[in-house]
């Protein structure tokens, strides 16, 4: 009689590894289910190999309830080459928002005075235009100092301005940190455009977009869905009244984001209702994005992109494949920035995966890397992804050579 391998054999997957673990623990899928706040048949799924657990803060919220260390679930680590000057780029932005303005309380030193805020609109123009373009490094060094002059102008001589650009490259820095797998820093990066909002319905609005990511990044997808549709009420005028295409891009924008909220805590029907309603919006706006400081772009790809990513988390890769090769084809798809076309990309591979589809997955993140490789070679889940697609097996070519590129290799 042959031993089964323990649930840290390196040769054991990691649906075997959590069934193995869980069974020890005499828990049934649904109690194991009920404590993840995921459904049966997603356990079912993940613990049968049909769907992958490739994201880091789901991996360790199932080791929680496991009671385990999450490198227990995980295989012998992937040798990888670290991204040079990340980690420190981080650290500089997280004393930048350690950093709390207080008032001068000498005369020996004048108050040295903020930049004008035309050159403060320049910068922080250029930094949106470098997240846009997935150019996160770049944006990465230019978030302290923006942050800091930012914050000192709006403390020597508040203005309307300076708190819509306080809000802006607060939201800046949270998507940014989100994409970095830096999710507590990108909270707090959100909690603070939040408290800079001083109640304006427009900023906070805008503030709502970074805090639901940073709160789904957390594995707080309840949260994130009432502050999106609590900011998008508040935000939507009255019916009588007729809306700018600014507002109902934003309210769209926080629909969108509410419904992927509600499909990663498995709530299927609050996710389809407000997807239909992001989507009534978009119709009336079409495919066409409305710039800010943050480009705030609006319009049906998006919303069949987020319906796309909603059905992958809802475990329906068809339907997400699906979704997703009609949003791709459509005239709205080349329009949209770089970042988002090649984060998609790489949000689809999981689909691509799941539907046993190893070949497709690897070819979408290959596309991905051609759009923006600063995308695909800073990210951590662009590296979770690659290395999905690698352990199934021999892969084309072009895969292989990405993978070398981003210094991936197979175990």
């Amino acid at each position: 009689m042959t031993t089964p391998d323990p649930p840290n054999s390196p040769d054991l997957p990691i649906g075997r590894r959590v069934a193995q673990l869980r069974t020890r623990l005499g828990m049934t899928q649904q109690v194991f289910a009920d404590r993840l706040g995921r459904s049966k048949s997603w356990v079912d799924k993940i613990e049968r190999g049909v769907r992958t657990l490739d994201r880091l803060s789901v991996i360790e919220a199932v080791a929680a309830v496991l009671g385990v260390d999450p490198e227990v679930l995980l295989p012998q680590p992937t040798h990888r080459v670290p991204v040079t000057g990340l980690t420190a780029a981080i650290d500089r932005v997280r004393a930048a928002l350690a950093c709390y303005p207080t008032p001068t309380t000498t005369t020996d030193t004048p108050p040295q005075p903020p930049p004008p805020p035309a050159d403060l609109d320049r910068r922080l123009r250029h930094a949106w235009a470098a997240y846009r373009h997935a150019h996160h490094p770049q944006v990465m060094r230019l978030l302290p100092d923006l942050l800091t002059d930012i914050r000192h102008a709006e403390t020597t001589a508040g203005t309307e301005h300076t708190a819509d650009l306080l809000v802006s490259v607060y939201r800046l820095a949270g998507q940014t940190l989100v994409k970095l797998d830096a999710a507590d820093l990108a909270w707090l990066a959100a909690d603070r455009a939040m408290a800079a909002t001083a109640g304006d319905p427009r900023r906070t609005a805008i503030a709502a977009i970074p805090l639901a990511q940073a709160l789904r990044a957390l594995d707080r997808g309840r949260l994130a869905m009432a502050a999106t549709i609590t900011a998008a009420h508040r935000f939507l005028p009255a019916p009588s009244r007729a809306s700018a295409p600014h507002d109902l891009a934003l309210a769209g924008t926080l629909l969108t984001e509410a419904a992927i909220a509600a499909a990663t805590c498995a709530d299927a029907t609050a996710a389809r209702d407000l997807a239909n309603r992001a989507t009534r919006l978009a119709t009336v706006l079409g495919d066409h994005p409305r710039p800010d400081n943050g480009d705030i772009g609006f319009g049906p790809t998006t919303v069949d992109l987020a319906r796309a990513l909603i059905a992958t988390e809802l475990g329906d890769s068809q339907q997400a494949i699906t979704t997703h090769q009609h949003a791709t084809t459509s005239a709205g798809w080349p329009r949209l920035p770089a970042e988002h076309r090649a984060a998609h990309l790489i949000d689809i591979v999981r689909a691509h995966l799941d539907a046993g589809d190893p070949q497709a997955a690897g070819r979408a993140l290959v596309i991905a890397d051609r759009i923006a490789p600063a995308e695909t070679r800073t990210r951590p889940a662009a590296r979770a992804a690659l290395t999905a697609v690698l352990r199934t097996g021999p892969t084309p070519a072009d895969v292989t050579r990405l993978a070398a590129t981003i210094g991936l290799t197979r175990q």
